[in-house]
């Protein structure tokens, strides 16, 4: 059977990626939809080489240019805009495959309709359960929905557990799961530099390739914070088992330790090709075009604890983690305006935790009955972080 796919966020670097894998592989992959958020011109050229039913770009104003753009060349494809755009690319009964590739919290209503369809869900999205983790786990259970992890930590934690696992650690003789950490560009800068860094330097990883957002969360090492939130709703265990390693070479993705004393790690070359291809073809495997892993030439592995005093991005995650209800979708939107601000440079890369921090402090952590508690959350901490960052009010 061909998988019809549904990219969302096809012009960022996982978007990019899978386009890579499903290219290698067309008699088994077709491309269904993609979408953007205001790139118009690049989706333009994606939807000329691989010929969607559908389009979508968030921003309104890019989807009249995008569908001027099509309507000679390809007049077959459907071009949507808005929320509702991303919503029925996510749910149309012509994709039984969504990868949900859409950067922060904006990606969280078309992915929770996915689930909500019962779509086969490939999860690069970090903030449908960082925050609406409740409400989406539900909608993925209610909705009869296939969910696959593809950030690859994550993704290595799900190779690494036995095919029967459901979310239940202690059934499957789980002791811990380990995040594994590269420490990003800044881990042994000294501290007293991290005020004056750049955007430039924070993006600049030292083994993968990503988005400007995500490079200066990995080098603040909130991501990791976020995924160990991720991971929690991900495979139900508790924070306290869950332990956050720094690697260097990023070449360990992640591991599981069993209570028999077993670790089993899943290795390979830092490229999302890898995990994004396990997750399409699952439960089967396909080729990637990546190099072989040598482990002679690799030679050896390196592994430390977290500097907390250089990354309290940390702390603060397993704080929100502990407090539930809203108070990580309070944590993921202060970051992201923050990081926005820096990426901007309205503020220093040293602003980015207090402002996560004051977020914190002045919103009590409420719970989360559906999804529009966790948005309403999202807007206070966005409002709070503007305001002590010293930033205009959003229009």
């Amino acid at each position: 059977m061909t998988r019809r796919i549904a990219i969302l966020g096809a012009t960022g670097s996982v978007g990019e990626s899978t386009l890579d894998v499903i290219a290698r592989h067309p008699g088994r992959f077709a491309i269904g939809a993609l979408t953007a958020h205001s790139q118009w011109e690049k989706l333009a050229h994606l939807c000329r080489v691989h010929r969607p039913q559908i389009a979508v770009l968030a921003n309104p104003e890019a989807a009249l240019k995008l569908e001027r753009a099509l309507a000679h060349e390809c007049p077959g494809i459907h071009v949507l805009a808005g929320e509702a755009g991303l919503t029925e690319a996510a749910t149309s009964s012509e994709i039984d495959t969504v990868v949900a590739a859409i950067v922060g919290a904006a990606g969280l209503r078309s992915t929770v309709a996915a689930a909500v369809a019962g779509k086969r869900i490939l999860l690069a999205n970090k903030e449908a359960l960082v925050i609406g983790g409740a409400v989406f786990m539900r909608a993925v259970e209610t909705g009869g929905a296939t969910l696959l992890p593809i950030d690859s930590e994550h993704n290595a934690i799900f190779q690494c557990l036995p095919a029967s696992y459901a979310r239940n650690p202690a059934a499957s003789g789980v002791r811990r799961i380990v995040l594994t950490a590269s420490g990003g560009p800044f881990r042994t800068r000294p501290l007293a530099e991290l005020p004056t860094v750049t955007a430039d330097e924070a993006c600049a990883h030292p083994n993968w390739v990503m988005g400007r957002k995500i490079s200066v969360d990995s080098a603040t090492m909130m991501n990791k914070g976020l995924e160990m939130i991720e991971a929690h709703w991900l495979f139900g265990v508790p924070r306290e088992r869950i332990e956050i390693v720094v690697h260097p070479e990023s070449v360990i993705h992640s591991l599981v330790e069993y209570v028999d004393g077993s670790m089993l790690a899943q290795l390979g070359h830092p490229d999302m090709r890898t995990p994004i291809a396990q997750a399409l073809a699952f439960p089967d495997r396909v080729d990637t075009g990546i190099a072989e892993l040598d482990l002679v030439r690799l030679g050896s592995l390196h592994f430390s604890a977290p500097d907390h005093l250089r990354f309290p991005c940390l702390a603060l995650a397993a704080a929100a983690l502990d407090a539930g209800g809203t108070a990580p979708a309070i944590l993921n939107a202060a970051n992201e305006v923050a990081v926005a601000a820096f990426l901007d440079s309205r503020i220093r890369y040293t602003d980015i935790a207090p402002a996560c921090t004051e977020a914190l402090a002045r919103l009590p952590a409420t719970n989360v009955q559906c999804l529009d508690d966790a948005m309403a959350a999202d807007a206070e901490a966005r409002a709070v972080a503007r305001s002590w960052l010293k930033l205009p009010k959003a229009a």
